[in-house]
C-alpha cells in the first residue's frame, strides 16, 4: 500500500531531528578535542622554552661560579692568614658548583639560594682584594720606611764615623799638643870642685840641663821628669835612688828623676848623676822623659 506523501515528509523529518543531535554533540566534541590539543601543545610548548630559560640561567650561574673559582685560583697574598681563609673560600666555591651540578634547573627555590650564595662569596673575595691591596699598600710604605730608615741609620753612623775620626784626629792634635818639649838638653862632666870638665879621672858627677818649652794645653801642676844615662859601653847608670817608670805602656829604669811645678811656661832645670861609678873614657848618652813621652836626647865626651 502506498505511503502517504505527507506522512513519508513528516518521517523524513523525524529521522533528521533524531539524527541532528549525535552528529551535533559529535562536532562539538571534535572542536574541543581539538581546542584541547591546541591548548595541551601549547602548555608543552610553554613548558619546554621555560625549562629552556632555566637551563640556560643555571648554565650562566655554573659559568659564574667557575669564573669566581678561577679568580680565588688567581688571587694570592703574601700573608699565611690570609691565604688561610682564601682556601676556605675555595672549598666553599668547589662545594657550590657540586651543589649546584646536582640541582635540577626547574629547582627555582635551590637556584636562588645559589645565586644569593654567590653573591656572598663574591663579595667576600671583593674583601680579600681590598685587604690584600691594603696590605701591600702598607708593606710597600713600610718597606720604603725601612728603606729610608736604613739610609738615614747607615748616614748617620757615616756622619758619626766621621764625627768619631774628627773628634779622634782633635783628640790627638790636642793630645800631641798637651806633649811637652824641651830645648838646650845638654849632658856635662863636672869636677869635684863643681867646675864644668871632660877629663875622665877627674870627672866626679855628671848633669843634664834642660828647658822645658811653653805650652799653654800641657796639665798644670807637679811633673816628674826622669833621665837615663848609659856609659860608652850602653851600660845603664844607676844608683841606690834609681827608680822606675812608664812611658807609652813600656816600664824603663831611670838614672835620676827631679818633680818640678809647671804652669806652661818655660822651666829650667838639671838633674844631677852621683854615685854611679867611676867614669871612663867614651861618649856618654843621656835620654830624657816625661810619663808622657821622650823629650829628647844628648851626648857628652869624656877623654
Amino acid at each position: 500500500m502506498a505511503e502517504d506523501p505527507l506522512e513519508r515528509i513528516e518521517r523524513e523529518e523525524r529521522e533528521k531531528q533524531e539524527n541532528k543531535g549525535p552528529r551535533t554533540l559529535m562536532t562539538v566534541l571534535a572542536i574541543v578535542a581539538a581546542v584541547l590539543a591546541c591548548t595541551l601543545g601549547y602548555l608543552l610548548y610553554q613548558r619546554s622554552s621555560l625549562v629552556k630559560a632555566l637551563e640556560g640561567e643555571k648554565a650562566e650561574l655554573a659559568q659564574q661560579m667557575v669564573d669566581l673559582q678561577n679568580d680565588f685560583s688567581a688571587l694570592s697574598s703574601d700573608y699565611e692568614n690570609i691565604n688561610h681563609q682564601l682556601d676556605t673560600s675555595r672549598e666553599q666555591v668547589a662545594m657550590l658548583i657540586e651543589k649546584l651540578n646536582k640541582t635540577e634547573a626547574t629547582n627555582r627555590a635551590k637556584i636562588r639560594q645559589y645565586e644569593k650564595e654567590l653573591g656572598t662569596l663574591r663579595t667576600i673575595m671583593k674583601g680579600y682584594i681590598v685587604q690584600i691591596d691594603s696590605l701591600n699598600t702598607l708593606n710597600k710604605k713600610l718597606t720604603a720606611d725601612a728603606a729610608a730608615a736604613r739610609r738615614e741609620a747607615a748616614e748617620s753612623r757615616r756622619v758619626n764615623e766621621e764625627l768619631s775620626q774628627q773628634v779622634e784626629s782633635l783628640s790627638s792634635q790636642v793630645n800631641a799638643g798637651k806633649m811637652l818639649k824641651a830645648r838646650a838638653i845638654s849632658l856635662t862632666g863636672h869636677y869635684s870642685n863643681d867646675k864644668e870638665g871632660d877629663r875622665h879621672s877627674r870627672v866626679r858627677y855628671m848633669v843634664a840641663n834642660l828647658t822645658l818649652l811653653e805650652n799653654s794645653l800641657a796639665d798644670r801642676g807637679p811633673l816628674r821628669v826622669y833621665i837615663r844615662v848609659k856609659d860608652p859601653e850602653g851600660v845603664l847608670l844607676i844608683n841606690n835612688e834609681s827608680t822606675g817608670f812608664t812611658v807609652g805602656g813600656e816600664t824603663l829604669q831611670a838614672t835620676a828623676s827631679r818633680e818640678v811645678d809647671y804652669e806652661g811656661n818655660e822651666v829650667d832645670l838639671s838633674i844631677y848623676v852621683n854615685d854611679t861609678g867611676e867614669f871612663t873614657h867614651g861618649v856618654y848618652t843621656l835620654e830624657v822623659y816625661t810619663e808622657q813621652n821622650l823629650l829628647g836626647k844628648a851626648e857628652c865626651m869624656l877623654r
